[in-house]
């Protein structure tokens, strides 16, 4: 094979290069190369004699390294397509235009959706326990509030008893950060999570009362008009049903709000705030998720085409 020469950069820039390339780690050498890169000074070595002898595969292999200073080094090297063909791509990155910026856009958008789809069919990141772990406090407002708390902490089927220990150890962890969030808004003492029997003695209270205040109206009125207390039935069960339907929900609504609470960490996956859980930097410029958005995009075009037709 014959070697391509770089008259255009010079010794002190190929220094330089190699130099502050050489400092860092965790690069990629070829196998045949990695045992040779152990330390700076042979990295050094190694970046010398590539940018000596193949200019066009040391852009493609580091050019995403360099700084803009060092790559205009290379301009010179204009001429020669295949380096000219590199230096376009790392400064469309570098210092993309507006239509270039545009298209990445897109193409992140893209990547981020068929990467949802992976994660839909594949693994339990949209799982509710799942998702409940990294907002609990959404999950609560719109689910975990109208689901029994105390199941939470039960050992289950086949589980370890140092399992159950540390399941219980984690839902207090979130407990208390729901607790937190509530306190953070102001919502009222009797409604943090956790304050269930407060709830229920108050709502105890209130009945007697009420039911001893309604004691007194019957005796007034039946003091007063005996026929009509055979017609009040202020007793009547119907208003204790609406209470209750009003602080549970059926099995059909449960699952309402649950799509409802998926849609949105979905949305919040794709805006790109779940940096904490995963490395936008590797979905975003993961090209093979380009194939799944491609293969979406040609289905619906048969679709319409058929539909059209």
């Amino acid at each position: 094979m014959e070697e391509k020469t770089n008259p255009g950069i010079s010794g002190d820039a190929m220094e330089r290069i190699s130099e502050r390339l050489s400092s860092l780690e965790n690069l990629y050498f070829p196998r045949a190369l990695q045992s040779a890169a152990a330390d700076p000074s042979q990295r050094k070595a190694i970046f010398s004699d590539l940018l000596s002898r193949d200019v066009a595969l040391f852009l493609e292999r580091y050019g995403s390294l360099l700084t803009s200073n060092e790559l205009r080094e290379f301009d010179a090297l204009k001429s020669d397509y295949e380096i000219n063909w590199h230096l376009k791509r790392l400064w469309s990155i570098m210092s993309p235009t507006s239509e270039e910026l545009r298209m990445r856009s897109v193409t992140v958008k893209n990547r981020r959706r068929a990467y949802l789809d992976k994660l839909m069919c594949d693994g339990d990141y949209f799982s509710e326990d799942a998702m409940r772990e990294r907002e609990p406090y959404l999950h609560h407002e719109y689910v975990g509030r109208f689901q029994d708390q105390s199941g939470r902490g039960m050992a289950r089927p086949g589980e370890r008893w140092s399992e159950t220990l540390m399941r219980r150890s984690e839902e207090a962890f979130l407990v208390a950060k729901i607790r937190g969030e509530q306190q953070r808004l102001g919502v009222a003492e009797r409604d943090w999570i956790g304050n269930e029997r407060i709830q229920e003695e108050e709502e105890e209270e209130e009945e007697e009362e009420e039911e001893e205040e309604e004691e007194e109206r019957r005796n007034v009125t039946r003091d007063r008009h005996p026929t009509a207390a055979h017609l009040n039935h202020s007793d009547d069960p119907s208003d204790q049903t609406r209470e209750n339907e009003e602080s549970s929900l059926s099995p059909e609504e449960l699952q309402d709000r649950l799509n409802q609470f998926t849609y949105i960490m979905q949305q919040k996956f794709l805006l790109g705030e779940d940096q904490e859980h995963l490395d936008y930097s590797r979905i975003d410029n993961d090209e093979t998720l380009d194939d799944h958005w491609q293969r979406e995009a040609n289905v619906d075009a048969e679709e319409k085409y058929f539909a059209d037709d």
